[in-house]
C-alpha cells in the first residue's frame, strides 16, 4: 500500500508511524525544509506531552462529539503516549499540576529519535513541498509546490495533517483550507483558541500590573467556569484560566469575564475581614484580603474610596473584564474550526471521498492547554493512521 501523509507536524508523524508500522509505504511531505517544527516550537516550553488527570475528567475537555473523544483517547491514553516516549528513550515524569513533561524538557532530542525510527521503518521524507491540490480517484492525484515547480504524487491513500493556523512560521497557515473548500468539503473558519484576550487598562493600572500574575482565580465566562491564573498585558489577559474559557468567550456578543479573586472565601467572610479596620475598605483589602498589588489595582479600578466593605467584597467575588477581541491568530497557540465533524466518518476519512483521512487541527475540535492539545493530535492520528491501513 502506498500512503502520502501531508504535514510533518506531531499528528503527520504519529499517522506516518502507525501505517509504517503496519507494512505500508509511507511518504511524509511538508512544506518546510524538514518535519517537526510546531513541536519544537511547543518544546520551549518544556513540550508539555500530556496530562495526568483521572481518564474521564481528561475526556471531558475536547469539544467535539464526546463518544469519538471517548473511542479516540481510550484507545491511545495519556499513559500509552508516555510509553510511546519511553521506547524512543524519553523519560517523563508528571508535575504536581498533573502536566507530563520529558524529563530532559526539551523536544530535539525526542524529534531526532523519532524521525530516526520512521526512517528505520522505510518512511520517505519530501521536504519543501507545498500541497497545492488534490484529485480524488484510484489511486489519488496529490500536486505539490517546490521553489515554484510542479510536481505530482500518486497514492492508494492519504491522510492530511496540516495542523490549524497558529505559528504559521512553523507551516501551519491554513492555507489548506481553500483546496478543501473547493472540492466541496465544508470547512468552518479557523479562529484564534488558547489565546490572549484584548481589553482597555487605564494607564494606572498598568503601571503597577502589567507583566504581573493574577493567581488562586476563579475566572467565568457565562456559565462556564475555570481555575488557575492570568497574566497581565499591556493589551489585555493572558493565562491557562483564560484559554479554558475561549469557546464560550467566542459566543458571546460583548465578550467578558469576571473574576473571583477570593474564591475559597464568601462575600460575608471577606466583608468581615474588614470590619474591624480603621483604615478605607479599599486600603485594608489589601492587607486583611492578602492581594498581591496587581490583583489590588485591577480590583479597585474605579471604585470610590468610600466603598463599602461589602461592595468591595462582592466585587472581589465578581470583578468584571469586558474584551473587545481575541488576540490575532498568528500569536495563538492553537486554533479551533476546521473540516465539520460531518464531513467525517467514525475512522475520520472524508464521505466524499474514500481513502483520503484528516487528523489533528485540522479538524473542527479545540481543548485547553496542559497536554490535551498534543494528545488530541496523537490520538486522532493513530486512528487515522490504522484506519488508512484497514
Amino acid at each position: 500500500m502506498k500512503l502520502a501523509v501531508i504535514g510533518g507536524g506531531p499528528a503527520g508523524l504519529r499517522a506516518a508511524e502507525v501505517a509504517a508500522s503496519a507494512g505500508a509505504s509511507v511518504t511524509v511531505f511538508d512544506a518546510k525544509p524538514s518535519v517537526g517544527r510546531k513541536l519544537l516550537v511547543a518544546g520551549r516550553g518544556g513540550l508539555n506531552l500530556t496530562h495526568g488527570e483521572e481518564l474521564d475528567r481528561f475526556i471531558s475537555r475536547y469539544s467535539g462529539p464526546a463518544e469519538f473523544w471517548q473511542r479516540a483517547i481510550s484507545s491511545f491514553t495519556p499513559a500509552d503516549l508516555r510509553e510511546w516516549a519511553a521506547g524512543l528513550r524519553i523519560e517523563t515524569f508528571e508535575q504536581r499540576t498533573g502536566r507530563v513533561y520529558p524529563r530532559e524538557m526539551k523536544a530535539a532530542p525526542l524529534l531526532r529519535r523519532w524521525v530516526d525510527r520512521l526512517r528505520g521503518l522505510g518512511v520517505t521524507f519530501e521536504m519543501n513541498h507545498r500541497w497545492m491540490d488534490l484529485k480524488p480517484g484510484s489511486p489519488h492525484l496529490l500536486e505539490f509546490s517546490i521553489h515554484d515547480k510542479r510536481s505530482t504524487f500518486t497514492a492508494d491513500a492519504v491522510i492530511l495533517a496540516l495542523g490549524g493556523a497558529s505559528w504559521p512560521i512553523t507551516g501551519s497557515d491554513g492555507g489548506w483550507t481553500s483546496i478543501l473548500t473547493r472540492l466541496g468539503v465544508e470547512v468552518n473558519p479557523l479562529v484564534p483558541a488558547n489565546c490572549g484576550w484584548e481589553t482597555q487598562w487605564p494607564a494606572e493600572v498598568l503601571a503597577v500590573a502589567e507583566g504581573k500574575p493574577l493567581k488562586n482565580l476563579e475566572v467565568h465566562a457565562g456559565n462556564y467556569a475555570a481555575k488557575g491564573e492570568l497574566m497581565v498585558t499591556a493589551y489585555g489577559l493572558e493565562g491557562g484560566a483564560l484559554y479554558q474559557l475561549g469557546a464560550a468567550l467566542r459566543s458571546m456578543p460583548l465578550p467578558s469575564i469576571h473574576i473571583d479573586f477570593k474564591p475559597t472565601y464568601s462575600v460575608e467572610q471577606l466583608a468581615a475581614k474588614l470590619a474591624a479596620s480603621k483604615l478605607s475598605a479599599t486600603a485594608a483589602s489589601h492587607r486583611f484580603w492578602k492581594l498581591s498589588d496587581a490583583a489590588h489595582v485591577i480590583l479597585c479600578n474605579g471604585l470610590p474610596e468610600a466603598t463599602s466593605a461589602h461592595e468591595l467584597a462582592v466585587r472581589a467575588k465578581f470583578c468584571p473584564v469586558t474584551f473587545t477581541s481575541p488576540r490575532p491568530i498568528d500569536e495563538a497557540i492553537s486554533s479551533a474550526g476546521g473540516v465539520c465533524w460531518d464531513e467525517l466518518d467514525t475512522r475520520l476519512m472524508l464521505k466524499k471521498f474514500p481513502g483520503i483521512f484528516i487528523a489533528g487541527e485540522m479538524i473542527d475540535w479545540e481543548a485547553p492547554t496542559g497536554g490535551y492539545l498534543m494528545q488530541g493530535c496523537f490520538a486522532t492520528a493513530t486512528l487515522a493512521g490504522l484506519a488508512a491501513i484497514a
